[in-house]
């Protein structure tokens, strides 16, 4: 047990310190107002260098990442209202989750303009897997979620005789079996060739 006395231990979400040109976010932690949080339950190790420290956190459990504001995830839409959609969070970023966290989608949060003529029955249906960014949470055990940009939204929606449907335009994607189109906020999605030819 003596190995351990040294460990400091730390939990999702814990401020562990400032962030300047000596410290340095690493990985399982991030940034935000100026201080170095932790993404993760697990032990924080300090690397050192000439003139910077990094500050790392290791998961204690085989996956103990959560959502951080800034975040790309994606989710599946559970509920949907008029005034916001239920999600589950099962990814962030490539990392598949062991088990989902619940988001939220408001109306307000849908597109960066024009927000005000939303309708979020015309955007999401329950089913549709969708890419949003994480916001700063307002509410404990539930992350707010965004789909403003425009390679976030549907990205995956099934038609209701449960084919995969085809994006026809920014608001609209088409089932090929029945050639029925149906409303939706869809992602503009970036070819993974696109991002590396840049």
């Amino acid at each position: 047990m003596e190995k351990h006395k040294d460990l400091i231990v730390c939990v999702p979400g814990q401020r562990l310190c400032i962030s300047d040109k000596m410290n340095i976010a690493g990985s399982g932690t991030y940034e935000q107002q100026g201080y170095i949080y932790s993404k993760l339950a697990g032990v924080v190790k300090i690397v050192q260098e000439e003139n910077t420290r990094t500050i790392e956190v290791h998961g204690i459990t085989e996956q103990s990442i959560v959502p951080a504001p800034g975040d790309i995830v994606t989710a599946m839409v559970t509920i949907v209202n008029q005034r916001f959609c239920k999600c589950s969070i099962k990814c962030i970023g490539e990392i598949v989750l062991t088990r989902p966290y619940r988001g939220i989608l408001r109306k307000e949060d849908v597109r960066a303009i024009d927000t005000d003529n939303t309708q979020m029955y015309k955007c999401f249906r329950p089913g549709d897997i969708i890419l949003a960014r994480v916001m700063p949470m307002t509410e404990a055990h539930t992350y707010q979620l965004s789909t403003s940009e425009n390679e976030l939204g549907v990205v995956i929606a099934h038609s209701e005789e449960g084919v995969a449907m085809i994006p026809i335009s920014w608001t609209q994607m088409q089932c090929p079996k029945t050639l029925r189109k149906e409303f939706r906020k869809v992602a503009k999605v970036i070819p993974e060739q696109a991002i590396t030819e840049q």
